[in-house]
């Protein structure tokens, strides 16, 4: 890898933003591609490195955003002959250089680490902290009485609810455990977050009286309706580091649940599914918004998947219409 991508690489982890690190594992002439080539891909399409022609970006993009997506790598593979060059776990794509050759492109995202709001300095959420910690979360205290010496695993410390992260971040999980210490402040500043997983560790009768109170002061029945109380599943959990054990294992398995739904872009994310055009040359799909090669001939716009494509466009540009493919040009 290029040391000016690993420098790119480094400021989009210190940000916050996902991107997506691609990587040439196997060529066959006579694709430009080398072996161990690589790229980086922003979350909004910005395309730094070599894979090989310009003619392979619109699919890498387009595969490197639904990576983001997903959160998970993918294998795919840009072929002259797709259909005979399917293999199990490879995602097959038209190779439209005129070069020809098959290049197989790893595409591995990288996304910010999920946050994990702590509310409290209870010993439960000391607890919690110090194994959400070990679990690669990066974990965010938040109470006016914290402090390094209560939380010394924490990666940052609030004495009220953070700023919100960068417009890609993704929703991060939150427990109250303030266990009868500014319950009501506590579950509102987590509620505001808007987390995918909150739980509050409280009896039932205490649940109660705080979502009583939190809903005079507006918070709505349906974000209530959302909150884990008591948090943890039920193990017969006693001790706080049970109980944080417990809690945990109940975030695991909304993760897992969350997993198994079809994915979707983390906030701010642009959309994969955008507008597309099909280059009348190659046939292949072009993203419209950012689309680099385009031409404005037989009173439209025409978009190109590569420079080599609208020239041979623009020589001829009637040869390429629907119609002259049809047969049904004079």
């Amino acid at each position: 890898m290029r040391p000016d991508l690993l420098t790119l690489a480094a400021d989009l982890v210190r940000r916050q933003e996902p991107f997506v690190l691609a990587t040439v594992v196997r060529r066959q002439p006579a694709s430009s591609a080398q072996q161990g080539d690589g790229a980086l891909i922003t979350a909004g399409g910005e395309f730094h490195g070599w894979l090989g022609g310009s003619c392979t970006q619109p699919t890498v993009v387009r595969e490197a955003r639904e990576a983001i997506a997903s959160g998970r790598p993918r294998l795919i593979a840009l072929s002259p002959d797709p259909a005979a060059d399917r293999r199990a776990g490879v995602l097959v794509f038209p190779m439209t250089c005129h070069s020809g050759g098959t290049v197989d492109i790893y595409l591995e995202p990288v996304l910010p680490r999920t946050r994990f709001l702590v509310f409290g300095i209870s010993p439960v959420a000391r607890s919690l902290a110090r194994l959400a910690g070990a679990m690669g979360f990066a974990v965010d205290a938040v109470d006016p009485d914290a402090d390094r010496s209560v939380f010394p695993e924490a990666e940052r410390i609030w004495p009220s609810l953070p700023p919100a992260e960068g417009s890609h971040a993704v929703r991060p999980f939150a427990v109250v455990a303030t266990m009868g210490e500014r319950d009501e402040e506590a579950l509102l500043g987590a509620l505001a977050a808007e987390p995918a997983y909150l739980g509050v560790v409280a009896s039932g009768k205490r649940f109660a009286q705080i979502r009583d109170s939190v809903m005079a002061r507006g918070a709505s029945a349906e974000a209530l309706a959302r909150v884990h109380s008591p948090a943890g599943l039920d193990i017969g959990a006693q001790t706080p580091e049970e109980i944080a054990v417990s809690i945990l294992a109940e975030i695991v398995q909304v993760r897992q649940a969350m997993a198994a739904k079809p994915a979707a872009p983390p906030s701010g994310l642009p959309v994969a599914a955008a507008a597309e055009e099909r280059d009348p040359v190659c046939g292949m799909s072009v993203t419209v918004a950012g689309a680099k090669h385009t031409a404005q001939a037989l009173g439209r716009t025409w978009y190109f998947c590569c420079g080599g494509c609208r020239e041979r466009f623009l020589a001829a540009p009637e040869r390429f219409t629907p119609a002259a493919r049809s047969g049904g040009a004079a």
